[in-house]
């Protein structure tokens, strides 16, 4: 983590200087006027979708918590909402269009599924499971298998209860499996 802390002030000054150019860009094909009012407009645009993504994004956790469902679905949806509202509500071109995609379904899913999987690899899988419930694992049927040897061809089963005999393990007997992420 510290090692990344370490290229933000580098990433301040690229991302600055890419904004400027492209404000320069913008500027000299729609005119200065019209550049600055795009700048304005998103950025008082991203202003209130801040505070109605904000309020969404407690409103989902409130409902997740008292329905006894593990919130971080919409705890991760929240702040992928929270962070496309505010890089509208900077001012920039850039940043502005990075938030526009960010609030657009089909990519707040995509961020939404690497955000969770950059969570659940920085806590222990007991807080994985309570934040973003049970995961489902996919199970394959026969002998346990070597490191980096393909899984049998036979069809897997999602029942981690059964071995490859078909019955419930022996106490102790390992079940081998992969973890399969939900879409």
């Amino acid at each position: 983590m510290r090692r990344a802390l370490r290229f933000v002030p580098l990433a301040l000054l690229v991302s600055a200087a890419v904004e400027i150019a492209v404000f320069v860009v913008v500027g000299r094909a729609l005119g200065f006027g019209a550049a600055t009012l795009l700048v304005f407009a998103a950025s008082l645009l991203g202003l209130v979708l801040l505070r109605r993504e904000g309020v969404r994004a407690w409103r989902g956790f409130r409902e997740a918590a008292q329905s006894g469902r593990p919130p971080g679905r919409q705890v991760t949806d929240g702040l992928v909402g929270l962070l496309g509202a505010l890089l509208l509500a900077t001012p920039g071109l850039v940043s502005g269009l990075v938030g526009v995609l960010l609030l657009v379904p089909p990519v707040r899913r995509l961020a939404r599924g690497g955000v969770q999987r950059a969570a659940e690899r920085r806590v222990s899988s007991m807080t994985a499971g309570d934040l973003f419930g049970p995961r489902r694992v996919r199970v394959y049927r026969g002998g346990p298998q070597q490191p980096g040897q393909a899984p049998p061809p036979q069809a897997p089963t999602t029942s981690p209860r059964t071995s490859a005999t078909g019955t419930r393990p022996a106490e102790g007997e390992a079940i081998e499996g992969e973890i399969v992420e939900p879409r």
